[in-house]
C-alpha cells in the first residue's frame, strides 16, 4: 500500500488503490433476523457516497491545505466510529476526493453520519492511511446529517456548512469553515428485471375435505446447495390450476440469467407448516424457453425410497404464461424524482386505555418525561419518516372520545381545529396529543373505518392534482376493532390509493383480528361487495413485542413499505422522472 496522498490538483487520482471501503454494521442484524424469518423483508441498498468541498480554510504557510475526509457512524447510544477515509489531496481548498464510501441504506433506521475534514501536515504525507493519528491533524471543520438528507434530495447532493467543533459547542456563531458537498449513487450492476407470470395445471389436493390453496417460492442456489428464497406469490384458494400475479425477478438478485433457481409449489396451512406439492429447478434463461416454446416443465417430489431421497415426477405442470425483461427504477430513482411520503396519525381515545390522570393509564403522561406507549410509537416513527416529507405538516387525528359539549366523535382533529387537522413537526403532534388529553372524555367504540376513510380522501385529492406523494397512515391503539367488515371494506378501497397503513397495538389485548387486516400470511381483504384489496397496504405491530425485546417497532413497522411503495408506482405505470 502507497502513501495517503495524491498530487494531483482537485485531486483528480486516488491513491493506495482503494476506492472505496464499505460499512454495513451490526446494529439491525437481530431485526433483519426476525423480519425475514417472518417474511418481512426491509428495504437494503448499497450507497456510494462521494464528496467536494469548498472554501476550505487554508491552515498551511507556504501552500494551501491537503485535506482529507474521515467518516463516523453515530450510534443511537451517543457512541462514534469511525468507518472511512479518504485520500489525501494536495493543495487544494476546492479537493474533489476519488475515494468513495460504500454503506448499506437501511429505509427504516435514521442513520446518523459526521464528517470530519483535516489538514494533513507535510511530514506525515508518507505515512500508509490506516496508520495516519487524526489527532495530530489539524482540523478543518465537521458537519453531520441523516443518510436519508442525503438519498431524498432530488439530485441527490447535500451541501453542509463546515464549522469547528470547539465554535460549535461555545459560540452561537461559528467562523466560516468552507462547505462540504456529499453525493450518493445507488450501487447497481443492472436495474434489468424478469417479469413472470406463472400457473400450475393438475395440481394434486393436499387437503381432505377441499382442493388445495397453492402458492409458490422462489429460491436461488447457492454454495453446497443452499436455497436462498427470494421470491414468493399470493395464495390462492380452493385451485388446482392456478395463475398467480406477476412476479418480478431483478437479475442481479438472483445472480444471472443462468443462475440456478428452485421454484416450489406448497399447499397453505395457517399453522404455517406448509406441504409441499411439488418443484422444479430451472433458471431464469430456462423459463424464458418454455415460454417461447409454449411448453409446461413437470413437478417432481423427493420421495424416500428406502434410504434415499429420489424425484417422483408428477403430473402436475408448471407453465410460464409471461417473461419479459423490463428496467425496474428503484425507491431511491422515485426520490430522486421528486417523490415524498407524506405522514399522518390517528389517536385511539377510547376509555379501554384508562384515566389519563393515572399512572396505570396507557395515556398517562409521566411528569419525569418518561414517554408512554402512544408517545414511543409518534416519536419513533415520525423520526423516520420525517426527512421524506418536505413540509413537515403532518396531518393528526383522533378517534373514540368525546369533544367538550358534543357527542362521540370516531375522527376528530387533533389540534382542536375545526378547520384544519395539520400539525407542524413531529412535536406538533406531541403537543397536540398532550393537549387533546386535556379537552376531551374518553369514550368508545374503537372503530377505524372513519379515520381510514378520512385518510384515503386526503390521499384522493392529492392524486387528482397529480402530486408526487405517498401517504403513511399510523393507527395507534389499545382495543379490538368493533367495525372489522366497515373497516376492510374501506381498506380494500383505499389499495387503489397511494396510502399504506401502520397499526400499533398498545397494551394487552387480544389483537388477532388486527393481524386479519394484515395480509401477511397471503389471504387478500374482501369487502362486503366482493371486492379484493388490489395489494396489501397494512402492517401491524404489538406494542408488548417491542416492549419484551422480541422486534424492533420501527424496523417491523416500516419493513414492507418501500415494497407497497414500488407496488403501487409499478402497477400504475408511474415513473419518477426528473
Amino acid at each position: 500500500m502507497g502513501n495517503c496522498c495524491s498530487d494531483v490538483g482537485g485531486g483528480m487520482a486516488a491513491v493506495s488503490g482503494a476506492a472505496s471501503s464499505a460499512a454495513t454494521g451490526n446494529q439491525n442484524d437481530a431485526v433483519d433476523m426476525y423480519l425475514r424469518s417472518h417474511g418481512i423483508h426491509g428495504l437494503f441498498s448499497q450507497i456510494e457516497l462521494s464528496f467536494s468541498a469548498t472554501s476550505l480554510r487554508d491552515r498551511d504557510v507556504f501552500s494551501k491545505s491537503d485535506p482529507m475526509v474521515a467518516v463516523y457512524i453515530k450510534e443511537r447510544d451517543g457512541a462514534i466510529n469511525e468507518v472511512f477515509r479518504t485520500e489525501v489531496v494536495l493543495n487544494s481548498l476546492t479537493p474533489t476526493w476519488i475515494a468513495k464510501y460504500t454503506i448499506t441504506y437501511h429505509f427504516e433506521v435514521v442513520q446518523n453520519l459526521l464528517f470530519k475534514v483535516f489538514d494533513v501536515d507535510t511530514q506525515y504525507h508518507n505515512v500508509e492511511m490506516k496508520m495516519l493519528k487524526l489527532e495530530e491533524q489539524q482540523s478543518l471543520g465537521e458537519a453531520c446529517c441523516t443518510l436519508s438528507e442525503i438519498v431524498t434530495k432530488p439530485n441527490r447532493s447535500l451541501t453542509l456548512d463546515l464549522i469547528r467543533r470547539e465554535e460549535s459547542v461555545s459560540s452561537t456563531h461559528s467562523q466560516h469553515c468552507g462547505k462540504l458537498t456529499v453525493h450518493a449513487e445507488e450501487c447497481f450492476s443492472s436495474k434489468s428485471t424478469a417479469d413472470i407470470i406463472l400457473r400450475c395445471i393438475g395440481l394434486e389436493s393436499k387437503d381432505l375435505f377441499s382442493k388445495s390453496d397453492p402458492f409458490l417460492v422462489i429460491s436461488k442456489l447457492v454454495e453446497r446447495g443452499i436455497s436462498i428464497p427470494v421470491c414468493k406469490t399470493e395464495v390462492l384458494k380452493n385451485d388446482h390450476n392456478p395463475t398467480w400475479k406477476p412476479v418480478f425477478l431483478n437479475i442481479q438478485q438472483v445472480g444471472s440469467k443462468d443462475s440456478p433457481l428452485v421454484i416450489e409449489c406448497f399447499n397453505f396451512n395457517s399453522n404455517g407448516k406448509h406441504d409441499l406439492i411439488g418443484k422444479v429447478q430451472k433458471s431464469l434463461a430456462d423459463l424464458e424457453k418454455l415460454h417461447l416454446g409454449r411448453e409446461g416443465e413437470n413437478l417432481y417430489l423427493p420421495t424416500l425410497v428406502g434410504h434415499n431421497y429420489e424425484n417422483k415426477i408428477l403430473n402436475s405442470k408448471l407453465l410460464v404464461d409471461k417473461f419479459s425483461e423490463t428496467v425496474q427504477h428503484t425507491f431511491l430513482d422515485y426520490l430522486a424524482g421528486g417523490f415524498e411520503l407524506n405522514f399522518m396519525v390517528a389517536i385511539d381515545f377510547t376509555a379501554s386505555n384508562g384515566n389519563p390522570r393515572l399512572p396505570d393509564s396507557l395515556h398517562y403522561i409521566d411528569p419525569s418525561g418518561r414517554l408512554n406507549a402512544y408517545q414511543k410509537a409518534i416519536y419513533e416513527v415520525g423520526e423516520v419518516l420525517q426527512f421524506y416529507d418536505a413540509d413537515k405538516r403532518y396531518p393528526a387525528w383522533g378517534f373514540g372520545a368525546r369533544p367538550i359539549d358534543g357527542p362521540v366523535s370516531h375522527c376528530f382533529n387533533l389540534n382542536g381545529s375545526s378547520n384544519y387537522c395539520e400539525v407542524q413537526g413531529i412535536q406538533g403532534i406531541m403537543m397536540a396529543y398532550t393537549s387533546a388529553l386535556l379537552n376531551v372524555s374518553l369514550a368508545g367504540p374503537t372503530l377505524f373505518g372513519h379515520v381510514i376513510n378520512r385518510a384515503s380522501g386526503v390521499a384522493c385529492d392529492s392524486l387528482s392534482t397529480g402530486a408526487k406523494k405517498y401517504f403513511v397512515l399510523l393507527i395507534i391503539t389499545d382495543g379490538v376493532i368493533t367495525d372489522l367488515q366497515e373497516t376492510k371494506d374501506a381498506l380494500v378501497k383505499a389499495s387503489d390509493l397511494p396510502l399504506s397503513i401502520l397499526i400499533v397495538g398498545v397494551g394487552g389485548a387480544d389483537f388477532k383480528e388486527m393481524e386479519i387486516l394484515d395480509a401477511d400470511k397471503g389471504e387478500r381483504l374482501e369487502s362486503t361487495t366482493g371486492c379484493i384489496a388490489s395489494r396489501d397496504i397494512v402492517q401491524f405491530v404489538p406494542f408488548r413485542d417491542v416492549q419484551s425485546g422480541e422486534i424492533s417497532m420501527v424496523g417491523a413497522l416500516l419493513a414492507e413499505l418501500p415494497t407497497q411503495f414500488l407496488t403501487y408506482m409499478r402497477r400504475r405505470d408511474i415513473k419518477p422522472s426528473t
